[in-house]
Protein backbone atom coordinates (compact mmCIF):
# COMPACT_ATOMS: atom_id res chain seq x y z
CA UNK A 1 0.00 0.00 0.00
CA UNK A 2 2.68 2.62 0.81
CA UNK A 3 3.77 4.09 -2.46
CA UNK A 4 0.48 3.09 -3.81
CA UNK A 5 -1.41 5.38 -2.26
CA UNK A 6 -0.83 8.70 -3.77
CA UNK A 7 -1.92 6.51 -7.49
CA UNK A 8 -5.46 6.04 -5.78
CA UNK A 9 -8.36 8.09 -6.58
CA UNK A 10 -10.61 8.31 -3.47
CA UNK A 11 -13.09 6.62 -4.99
CA UNK A 12 -10.51 3.74 -6.26
CA UNK A 13 -9.46 3.56 -2.38
CA UNK A 14 -13.08 3.21 -0.89
CA UNK A 15 -13.63 0.33 -3.85
CA UNK A 16 -10.70 -1.28 -2.31
CA UNK A 17 -12.03 -1.11 0.77
CA UNK A 18 -15.55 -2.66 0.24
CA UNK A 19 -13.76 -5.28 -1.47
CA UNK A 20 -11.68 -5.79 2.21
CA UNK A 21 -14.70 -5.20 4.31
CA UNK A 22 -16.94 -8.23 2.02
CA UNK A 23 -13.60 -10.57 2.61
CA UNK A 24 -13.54 -9.62 6.65
CA UNK A 25 -17.16 -10.61 6.74
CA UNK A 26 -16.98 -13.70 5.18
CA UNK A 27 -14.97 -15.23 7.78
CA UNK A 28 -13.31 -17.70 6.11
CA UNK A 29 -9.90 -16.10 5.52
CA UNK A 30 -6.88 -17.18 7.50
CA UNK A 31 -5.91 -15.32 10.90
CA UNK A 32 -2.85 -13.93 9.18
CA UNK A 33 -4.44 -13.09 6.16
CA UNK A 34 -7.45 -11.25 8.21
CA UNK A 35 -4.73 -9.15 9.97
CA UNK A 36 -2.89 -8.44 6.30
CA UNK A 37 -6.08 -7.02 5.80
CA UNK A 38 -7.10 -5.51 8.55
CA UNK A 39 -3.82 -3.50 8.13
CA UNK A 40 -4.67 -2.51 4.34
CA UNK A 41 -7.74 -1.58 5.24
CA UNK A 42 -7.18 0.99 8.04
CA UNK A 43 -4.14 2.65 5.58
CA UNK A 44 -6.99 3.01 3.41
CA UNK A 45 -9.56 4.39 5.56
CA UNK A 46 -6.65 6.61 7.00
CA UNK A 47 -5.57 7.69 3.70
CA UNK A 48 -9.79 8.17 2.46
CA UNK A 49 -9.68 10.17 5.64
CA UNK A 50 -6.82 12.25 4.59
CA UNK A 51 -8.24 12.83 1.39
CA UNK A 52 -11.81 14.60 3.04
CA UNK A 53 -10.43 16.50 5.36
CA UNK A 54 -8.13 17.83 2.62
CA UNK A 55 -11.58 18.81 0.32
CA UNK A 56 -13.24 20.09 3.61
CA UNK A 57 -10.49 22.25 3.89
CA UNK A 58 -10.48 23.68 0.16
CA UNK A 59 -14.20 24.04 0.22
CA UNK A 60 -13.77 26.45 3.05
CA UNK A 61 -11.32 28.18 1.71
CA UNK A 62 -13.33 29.06 -1.36
CA UNK A 63 -16.39 30.15 0.58
CA UNK A 64 -13.84 32.18 2.39
CA UNK A 65 -13.12 33.89 -0.71
CA UNK A 66 -16.42 34.54 -1.93
CA UNK A 67 -17.33 35.88 1.77
CA UNK A 68 -20.37 33.33 2.55
CA UNK A 69 -18.09 31.50 4.90
CA UNK A 70 -19.38 28.77 6.73
CA UNK A 71 -17.79 25.74 7.83
CA UNK A 72 -18.05 22.65 5.75
CA UNK A 73 -19.61 19.27 7.39
CA UNK A 74 -20.66 16.24 5.27
CA UNK A 75 -24.29 15.03 6.24
CA UNK A 76 -24.43 11.40 7.67
CA UNK A 77 -27.24 9.35 6.43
Amino acid sequence: MEGQEKKLSFEEAIEKLEVIVAKLEEGDVPLEKAIDYYQEGMKLSKYCNDKLTKVEKQMEQIMNEQGEFEPFSPQED
